[in-house]
């Protein structure tokens, strides 16, 4: 009897996706987020808090604490009550596990749960996240999980009505939470051949038809092809024209509205893949940087005019194709130094 038990639980265990294969998605009045775990850093607090996804514990509830663009704070069940009276909320769902400090800071998207002041071990089901880093909580509460995607919602959520103490008005609803696989990176395994695409950029001045090149910087192409493809581009401006040198795209800040995107998730500095064997030349398309040669993450340039001084310098990853007369009409765009007088945009990305 004791070995079957071993086998059921043994089998139960092997049906369980690991932790770092899974995400939480809550959806809200305000939108949905997601979010990864960190079992390695506060194990229990992970455990426990799965155990409640699993058992619809925060459908229901609402965020109940919020601080303008700096953190949120939800899970109270009693905020399933809507009778329940506002000096109760944020008193529900603690005093349910030990603490579990770990190194983790509480910088942007860091998820970590609620305690009662000067009471030590009185961590709950309460959470809260951090939209702003908030370095005075280091060390002192249980950090367990980081968002992956849906700022923008919960930038929504921090914006609710409030008192000056950061109670809400009126606690914004959770309709339910989840556990989904993880989302995969797009191109993240592409071999060369997979990475060898053509790219229909369309702008506000016509349409560019570029072919990437692997072969010069791939992780260049494999990083301009991810955004590609999740949309990230779309929207985008185009925020500098250097007549007779550059026209330069693509940074991140320069999308109307919200400037949050799903695939913010998969935005990081990428190596540079320098050579001076291909030259920056009309027509090329290469990566924006900062003094750091491994820093480029989105921004990109097409070259207007030979730059040699960019050769061995500049990650050139792509060249046009068809559209080549475009880059001409940005040069007769009207400029203040090197920024437009209107907007330009990327209005779409294709792979074809």
């Amino acid at each position: 009897m004791e070995n079957m038990w071993t086998i059921v639980v043994l089998f139960a265990l092997a049906q369980t996706p690991a932790t770092k294969d899974i995400e939480v998605v809550f959806e809200t009045e305000a939108g949905s987020f997601r979010m990864e775990l960190y079992e390695d850093k506060a194990p229990r607090h992970v455990r426990f808090f799965l155990d409640l996804v699993e058992k619809g514990y925060y459908n229901g509830s609402g965020f109940h604490r919020v601080y303008a663009n700096a953190l949120v704070q939800g899970g109270d069940p009693l905020l399933k009550d809507a009778k329940t009276p506002k000096n109760l909320f944020g008193t529900g769902g603690l005093k349910l596990q030990k603490s579990e400090f770990n190194d983790l800071k509480h910088e942007r998207g860091i998820v970590s749960t609620v305690s009662i002041p000067n009471v030590p071990d009185s961590d709950g089901a309460q959470f809260f996240v951090c939209l702003a880093a908030q370095p005075a909580l280091d060390g002192k509460y249980s950090a367990f999980g980081r968002v992956t995607e849906g700022f923008d919602a919960l930038e929504k959520i921090s914006q609710i009505p409030a008192a000056s103490d950061g109670l809400a008005e009126r606690p914004l609803k959770i309709l339910r939470s989840t556990i989904e696989k993880k989302k995969t990176e797009p191109f993240l395994d592409a071999t060369e051949d997979q990475l060898k695409r053509v790219v229909r950029i369309e702008t506000t001045l016509g349409v560019i038809r570029v072919e990437t090149h692997p072969e010069w910087s791939q992780e260049s192409v494999r990083n301009f092809l991810k955004l590609s493809q999740t949309g990230w581009y779309q929207g985008q401006g185009f925020h500098r024209i250097s007549k007779g040198f550059v026209v330069q795209g693509g940074s991140e800040g320069y999308r109307e509205g919200s400037q949050a995107h799903p695939a913010d998730r998969w935005v990081h500095p990428i190596r540079g893949e320098f050579t001076k064997e291909v030259k920056h030349e009309r027509g090329i398309l290469s990566m924006a940087r900062a003094d750091d040669p491994n820093s480029a993450t989105t921004s990109f340039f097409f070259v207007l005019a030979p730059a040699p001084h960019l050769d061995g310098q500049y990650s050139a990853f792509a060249r046009i194709l068809e559209g080549v007369e475009v880059l001409s009409a940005f040069e007769k765009e009207e400029v203040e130094g090197e920024t437009p007088k209107r907007r330009l945009e990327i209005v779409k990305v294709v792979l074809e």
